[in-house]
């Protein structure tokens, strides 16, 4: 299995803070890796610096064998890194499509001929088909996130970043993404996932771990999810890192 994203000891200071610490983890072609950790443990922030909105102060991120440490958003983007982010942002004046046709003319690659058929599939895939006319601003938080989950796919990820997509949901909503998620993956995409439900972590390929800014370890589910270190962080113990 190759890998598709390679980080090796990445870290980023802010002032005196310290958000990301030595940071380093493969992410295997294909798979759903779990991100997890406490309030503040650095997740948003990794991510940040695998987008490009933050800047290493060492460390390296290479994403299909190409050095993407210096690359600015939008070609990052280009070569298959998309993302959603916790707080849904569309563009409220347009209708949805519009939202993924956006995405999809920006990043995606896509030609022209391929639009109409490539966002359809994309609008069903997240049960947003019959709203693809619907202005976004009017949009219940359920299909927010569901439009979050299709602007990030109309780039054409190769690699999805996924911040708590689930975040703010009811369960029953929370598992209607879960299952879009999983059908993503299903699609070949690979996806890092940022979240806190750990029923839904319990069914990843793999977690990685997070506290104050460092690694605690990058297993098996039921590994990481037993490992008395990672329930320390958790609880608030401290934590050896």
């Amino acid at each position: 299995m190759s890998d598709i994203l390679v980080v090796e000891n990445l870290a980023k200071s802010f002032g005196q803070v310290r958000a990301v610490q030595d940071v380093s983890v493969s992410v295997h072609e294909g798979e759903l890796l779990g991100v997890i950790g406490p309030n503040g443990a650095g997740k948003t922030s990794v991510f940040n610096l695998l987008t490009g909105i933050y800047h290493p102060d060492t460390g390296s991120m290479m994403f299909m064998g190409q050095d993407i440490n210096h690359l600015p958003v939008y070609k990052r983007s280009a070569l298959g890194l998309g993302r959603t982010f916790q707080i849904p942002r569309p563009f409220g004046d347009m209708t949805v499509y519009e939202n993924l046709l956006v995405a999809a003319t920006f990043s995606s690659g896509l030609k022209k001929s391929q639009y109409r058929e490539t966002l359809s599939e994309i609008l069903e895939l997240t049960g947003l088909y019959d709203k693809a006319n619907n202005m976004a601003r009017t949009l219940r938080l359920l299909d927010r996130k569901r439009l979050e989950l299709a602007r990030g796919l109309a780039t054409n990820p190769k690699l999805l970043l996924m911040d708590e997509i689930a975040g703010g949901l009811t369960e029953s909503e929370a598992w209607d993404v879960f299952e879009i998620v999983k059908n993503i993956q299903q699609r070949g995409v690979t996806i890092i996932w940022i979240e806190h439900i750990m029923s839904m972590m319990a069914a990843a390929d793999r977690l990685l771990a997070l506290a104050q800014g460092t690694t605690i370890m990058c297993d098996k589910p039921d590994v990481v999810m037993n490992s008395k270190q990672v329930l320390e962080c958790y609880l608030g113990s401290e934590c050896d890192v």
